[in-house]
């Protein structure tokens, strides 16, 4: 097993931690279960960085990499839903999308397709994880964390439509509308 491997497993051990020490505190501003999540963000942008460069991305890093960061990310809004930061709905509308991009990608392989990471995939990431940080860290961030989590959806919902709109694209069913008359 590389490096890039072992510290997806790392940010996938990383998890139970973050769960715990969200819910099982009870002060507002969770300095450990920040510095938990922090790490875990550290090892993401750590071992695709190492992947990348020393040329080492394997089968089961390009598997374990998005599994570690969608765990992480709906393990830490599953625990804000707990303790009253996040609203349901929300956190069911990020985990839902990266549930059914999962399952995009996986059908998209069985057709032999790649259907790559995008930008606003990434960007969405990066709205995810700067909520998330705010969240957890509690007042006085809260409505600026509430307004990065409101980012986080509405580029969920657009990346997922464009995750979509590219498999189709790719398999040939691209959609078309067609006007009365024609």
């Amino acid at each position: 097993m590389n490096l890039p491997n072992t510290l997806s497993l790392v940010r996938i051990f990383l998890v139970p931690f973050l769960v715990v020490f969200l819910i099982a505190s009870a002060e507002p501003r969770n300095y450990p279960a920040a510095a938990i999540f922090l790490a875990a963000v550290f090892t993401d942008w750590l071992d695709g960085r190492i992947a990348r460069s020393r040329k080492q991305v394997t089968t089961l890093g390009q598997l374990l990499d998005p599994i570690a960061d969608k765990l992480l990310i709906a393990a830490a809004l599953i625990s804000l839903v707990g303790i009253g930061r996040v609203s349901s709905w929300v956190a069911t509308v990020i985990i839902g999308r990266d549930i059914a991009i999962t399952g995009l990608r996986g059908i998209a392989a069985s057709q032999g397709l790649i259907i790559a990471a995008s930008q606003l995939g990434k960007y969405k990431m990066a709205a995810e994880v700067v909520a998330v940080i705010l969240l957890i860290l509690d007042a006085p961030f809260l409505s600026v964390g509430g307004v990065a989590l409101g980012v986080a959806v509405v580029l969920s919902v657009v990346s997922g439509i464009d995750y979509f709109a590219r498999f189709w694209r790719q398999l040939g069913l691209g959609v078309t509308v067609q006007t009365r008359g024609e």
